[in-house]
């Protein structure tokens, strides 16, 4: 099975080191940087959001590939052969893996994603997925959206590919750290989300979850300091939609290596 690597990154920290983890993993790659650097394996392209760069980066895949793999840059792979064993059923299409943080809100919150979407094809998770090229030719070029990896889960699912959801293949990486970053994360992915859904046709069953969310969310305030921030973020992102945002860029007002706020312009 013939695996290639997009790797995205918004700048240069950490490139370097995801070369060499894929180096070792003995996988070819290519990585689509947003700021300019002469790191071999890189090349650069002016950020305008990962669907874009995922465009971009597709350019560079040999016409052998079997397997495509979308990974982010700040998020170490792990076990990856247990992804690619789900892809020998062929009727599995597209595989995503755990996400596995160490602190912050999004450790808790995803204890809760993951026990939905082991049973309802919900959301993927961006920072790895392994998808058949065949069935990526079928849905490029990725539409501008600010939740790329739920628009190619959508238009998987619409095309009757089947999707698996690894937790033994998983990712590290760094997430938010406070529950006032959370609410930024989740008004971005939540609001992308309903632009992913206006633009395919998943199940009904998806559908239904995304129109009952609005309504639903306030339940998580159970969940007390970081459930509040869920459902403030959740509102939020689908008001942002509601009210005609459509953008598929995001600048986030932390800095996501370090968790330290910084203004978005300096991103």
């Amino acid at each position: 099975m013939q695996v290639f690597f997009i790797v995205l990154a918004r700048d240069a920290f950490g490139v370097e080191a995801k070369g060499a983890e894929l180096d070792r993993l003995g996988y070819p790659y290519v990585i689509v940087c947003g700021e300019k650097t002469s790191i071999p394996g890189v090349v650069y392209r002016a950020p305008r959001g990962k669907y874009d760069a995922i465009n971009f980066g597709l350019k560079f895949i040999p016409p052998e590939t079997d397997v495509a793999a979308f990974n982010d840059v700040d998020a170490a792979v792990h076990n990856l052969d247990a992804g690619l064993d789900l892809l020998r059923d062929p009727a599995v299409s597209l595989v995503f893996a755990r996400v596995d943080v160490q602190r912050g809100p999004q450790l808790s919150f995803y204890s809760f994603l993951d026990s939905l979407r082991d049973k309802i094809p919900i959301a993927a998770s961006g920072e790895l997925m392994l998808i058949r090229y065949e069935s990526l030719k079928r849905i490029i070029p990725i539409k501008g959206c600010k939740a790329e990896d739920s628009y190619i889960l959508f238009k998987v699912l619409e095309n009757g590919g089947k999707v698996a959801f690894s937790k033994e293949c998983y990712v590290t990486t760094k997430r938010t750290t406070s529950p006032s970053e959370e609410e930024e994360y989740k008004r971005r992915t939540v609001g992308g989300i309903y632009q992913a859904l206006s633009m395919s046709k998943p199940p009904p069953i998806v559908k239904f979850f995304y129109t009952l969310l609005p309504f639903a969310s306030p339940l998580m305030l159970v969940a007390g300091r970081n459930g509040y921030y869920w459902t403030k973020g959740i509102l939020l992102g689908y008001v942002d939609y509601m009210r005609g945002d459509r953008s598929a860029s995001w600048q986030p007002t932390y800095n996501q290596h370090e968790g330290l706020a910084r203004p978005a312009s300096l991103i």
